[in-house]
């Protein structure tokens, strides 16, 4: 199997939507991108559907199925969508290879594993940046303390010289 496909990862990252909290792609996008129709996609899945629990696959509910057309989805696009479709996480995507077995899908669904996997490493590498940012601002809000408390000394230093200093000794 040669890796024939040539779509660019930026089209499949476009496609990975935040829903419910989750990062999923949609049955119509991966059916796209697999070659096959939707109805066959979902078709797939009902006859296989012990292999998508809900943390694999869910159905949009009606409610974020009107918002996700509202957000995303222009007039021509509206027409042809009336169904909520379902929507896969990382391992749903990855169960699918499993329910449709052709060449352009196996393919596909390492190139999106791939693009999942760059994903996870980009905010994981976001990640650390924000803590080591963080622990530099812990690191200025320290310094800052102590070189305020370093002024304060010289200031109370600069006092004790600025008064004056009563004379020791005889007097005659």
């Amino acid at each position: 199997m040669s890796n024939k496909i040539s779509i660019p990862d930026e089209i499949i990252t476009n496609k990975i939507y935040l829903i419910r909290n989750e990062k999923v792609m949609l049955d119509r996008d991966l059916a796209e991108l697999y070659g096959v129709e939707t109805k066959v996609l979902k078709q797939a899945v009902r006859r296989n559907i012990k292999r998508f629990p809900k943390d694999f696959m869910f159905e949009m509910t009606k409610e974020e199925f009107t918002n996700w057309r509202t957000e995303f989805m222009n007039n021509a696009d509206k027409k042809g969508l009336r169904y909520a479709p379902f929507c896969f996480t990382e391992q749903g995507v990855t169960m699918l290879s499993c329910v449709l077995s052709s060449d352009r899908a196996i393919e596909m669904n390492i190139k999106i594993m791939r693009v999942f996997t760059k994903m996870r490493e980009i905010l994981t590498d976001n990640l650390s940046v924000k803590l080591e940012i963080e622990e530099i601002k812990k690191r200025l809000t320290s310094h800052s303390k102590n070189i305020e408390l370093v002024f304060n000394y010289l200031d109370e230093l600069i006092e004790k010289k600025d008064k004056p200093r009563t004379k020791i000794g005889y007097k005659k």
